[in-house]
């Protein structure tokens, strides 16, 4: 399955802009299956949401427009309102206008971000052409008992693939560095991180968005300090041919 990682610079607080910015980067795309997103990619990260969270589904509507004109999933999280309620908000998008999505779990208290939003209650797996993935979302990439790939009861890892889509600043990204590289090689998946660049009123984000095979080898890479976007090769063949021949996961306790 081809993905793109699309990195870009998150226009503060305007959601027409990006969706403007968005669509001209879409355009110019090569063949792809799925194109990710990073974390609140309409509005940039707000953990004081009021008033600027997007209430009207502006977004979701503009990202199923979009999956639909071109034929592929669309993936990103949006700060959103619904009944009076918060939430960041992972929504996955396919070309024929289905939508699934994931909320945070782990809501990133260091910046108050848990006393706006309403954390997620529920684990979501969505298969698409054939791969299983997690959605996940920045903070959540440092809890891997959240992320950890249980054995179903066909004998399968539920999940092939484990996207995490963030904003996280430059003072901190080693860590995303080394946790992502952490989730492939302990779940025995792929992974790809989505991060944004540029700045917001309290951060510089330096991107280093990446797709890494089981072994924690990148697969590809969007580099830091630039909006641009790279499209790689998930190999399922790969995957399972790694999993047959070390077995790892069938020792979870």
């Amino acid at each position: 399955m081809k993905t793109t990682l699309m990195q870009t610079d998150v226009v503060w607080a305007d959601p027409e802009a990006n969706r403007r910015k968005l669509e001209a980067m879409l355009s110019g795309l090569p063949e792809t299956d799925l194109v990710v997103l990073p974390e609140m990619f309409s509005t940039g990260f707000m953990p004081e949401p009021e008033g600027r969270a997007e209430t009207d589904g502006g977004t979701l509507r503009w990202m199923i427009s979009k999956a639909r004109e071109y034929g592929f999933a669309l993936a990103g999280s949006i700060s959103t309102e619904e009944a009076g309620r918060l939430y960041n908000r992972f929504c996955f998008v396919e070309p024929d206008g289905k939508v699934s999505f994931y909320d945070k779990r782990h809501l990133f208290s260091i910046s108050g971000e848990d006393r706006k939003y309403t954390p997620g209650d529920r684990r979501v797996i969505v298969e698409y052409k054939g791969v299983r993935i997690l959605l996940q979302i920045c903070y959540d990439l440092r809890f891997p008992e959240s992320c950890r790939n249980f054995i179903r009861d066909d004998g399968t890892p539920d999940y092939d693939l484990a996207i995490f889509v963030a904003s996280w600043p430059s003072r901190r990204i080693e860590s995303w560095n080394t946790l992502l590289k952490a989730r492939a090689i302990e779940n025995q998946s792929f992974v790809i991180g989505v991060n944004r660049v540029g700045t917001d009123p309290e951060c510089d984000y330096p991107g280093a968005s990446v797709m890494l095979d089981p072994m924690g080898r990148t697969v590809v890479s969007c580099g830091t300090g630039r909006e641009t976007s790279a499209t790689g090769e998930l190999d399922l063949r790969l995957l399972s041919a790694f999993r047959e021949s070390f077995p790892a996961l069938k020792d979870i306790l």
